[in-house]
């Protein structure tokens, strides 16, 4: 004989049987006032290189850097257009060549582009032996390029690396019949253009304005100067008696570099609605301030790294420029960033450079310092504090840069500029301008951050490039 249960009694059914002893803490949230933070934001980042720049007052908005007169032209790097395996010089950045430096006439830049010619250089190939004619003028596409020489003790060297946009040949201009100094030799596969000196010379022989380029170059080249491109200052030491001392005076830049300052700028907009009742207990327009002004700030951080104008990635000089020599970054490639220079306040490096950085230092032993500033433990390298900064890019995934800077007006560096005491300032060189209410009743303020930097003698700022941040595989 079997006794008809029926189905078991749900959860919610037992809930029902069962008397209810306290209110429930969901009844409860009615009649309670929660505790809130401030809005928070995620894109926040430390921004040491905002915090480290010393900042100089820029009154009248534009920063003149008075220099030496200097004859030295600066090298650049040409660009390229590249079209499926075909790759052409982009005309105008061949005036980063020293001989073409000012030239005026885009016609022969055109003609002489059009000149060039593609080479597909392998891995390990010799492109010119030292002691050779230079008879050809080079300039890497793609990949890098080792210079080799000889030792004092008979001893195979690298004396540099080449890579994208860097040329070589073109010192041959200066004196006829140049030899190599140094081999040649490709590190990696690459892609170079060369241009024979014949063809070079076609041109010259059809363009008068071409010669002049070149005969101005020749001149200014042949000025006295010393190791740094500088007008030579006379000078007299060592001697006795009563000679006749030399006369000396110091010349000047005619035409100074002068930096205006660059604004990042933004519009708010609070409905009155929201300004008006929401206010308690945090100030609506001041908490959306407070995260426009931290937008800002990072923006304009991103800008003096990689504003084409004044951003210390475009500003560093050629020769201020070196490659890794082996890809990651070593204990050997910033010991040479950091002999570039007499000295090196900051090192800057995203992240992932530094942890690429370390594992080398690792693979090697060496257990590279730190240094305390203002509380916080940097990683340091001979001294020198490596700071994190995350809007160096890093390319492809692959590559990134490393910043070395001397920081400083009255050390010669690099300072940030600014101006302090705008109309309606909130925080130093940013303002907040009340711009008034539509017919919507949206509240509008512009904000606005000016801002700007200055290198004052080249080797104030150097860059290790190329450098591969990738994990390698074991």
């Amino acid at each position: 004989m079997s006794i008809e249960t029926g189905p078991a009694p749900t959860e919610p059914q037992q809930a029902q049987g069962r008397a209810q002893l306290s209110l429930s803490t969901v009844a409860a949230r009615n009649l309670a006032t929660t505790t809130k933070s401030e809005p928070q934001m995620q894109g926040i980042s430390s921004r040491w290189l905002l915090r480290a720049l010393p900042w100089v007052q820029v009154s009248g908005g534009t920063y003149r850097v008075n220099r030496r007169l200097s004859y030295a032209v600066g090298r650049g790097r040409v660009s390229f257009v590249k079209t499926g395996s075909e790759v052409r010089i982009v005309p105008p950045s061949l005036r980063e060549v020293p001989v073409l430096r000012g030239l005026e006439d885009d016609a022969v830049l055109d003609q002489l582009a059009a000149r060039f010619t593609q080479r597909e250089v392998a891995a390990g190939e010799v492109l010119v032996e030292a002691g050779q004619p230079i008879d050809e003028v080079y300039i890497i596409a793609h990949g890098k390029i080792n210079k080799i020489g000889i030792g004092k003790y008979g001893e195979t060297t690298v004396l540099g690396h080449l890579a994208d946009g860097d040329h070589l040949g073109d010192e041959a201009v200066r004196q006829s019949d140049s030899l190599w100094e140094y081999t040649v030799k490709a590190a990696t596969a690459a892609t170079v253009l060369t241009l024979p000196w014949g063809a070079f010379q076609d041109l010259v022989d059809r363009s008068p304005e071409l010669r002049r380029q070149i005969t101005d170059y020749l001149d200014s080249h042949g000025q006295a100067q010393n190791q740094h491109g500088e007008a030579e200052i006379e000078l007299a030491a060592g001697h006795d008696g009563e000679p006749d001392l030399p006369s000396t005076f110091v010349d000047y830049e005619l035409a100074p570099r002068e930096y205006e300052l660059s604004v990042a700028q933004t519009v708010l907009r609070v409905h009155s609605r929201v300004a008006d009742l929401f206010n308690d207990p945090m100030n609506q327009i001041e908490q959306q301030l407070k995260l426009t002004i931290e937008a800002l700030r990072e923006r304009q951080e991103f800008e003096l790294v990689n504003n084409e104008d004044f951003g210390l990635l475009a500003n560093a000089e050629y020769d201020q420029r070196i490659q890794t020599h082996s890809g990651p970054p070593t204990p050997d490639d910033l010991d040479e960033l950091l002999s570039m220079r007499r000295e090196t306040t900051h090192l800057f490096a995203h992240p992932k450079a530094i942890a690429a950085f370390g594992r080398e230092c690792s693979r090697r032993g060496i257990y590279f310092g730190s240094a305390d500033i203002g509380g916080h433990h940097i990683p340091a390298w001979r001294g020198v504090p490596i700071f994190p900064c995350g809007k160096i890019p890093v390319v492809g995934g692959h590559t990134s840069s490393i910043i070395a800077m001397r920081a400083g007006e009255n050390n010669q560096g690099v300072v940030g500029l600014h101006q302090i005491g705008i109309p309606d300032e909130y925080e130093p060189g940013l303002n907040v301008r009340f711009m008034g209410i539509n017919e919507k009743a949206v509240i509008s303020y512009l904000v606005s951050t000016y801002y700007s930097a200055a290198v004052l003698v080249p080797d104030a700022l150097g860059v290790l490039e190329n450098v591969e941040v990738s994990r390698p595989r074991d």
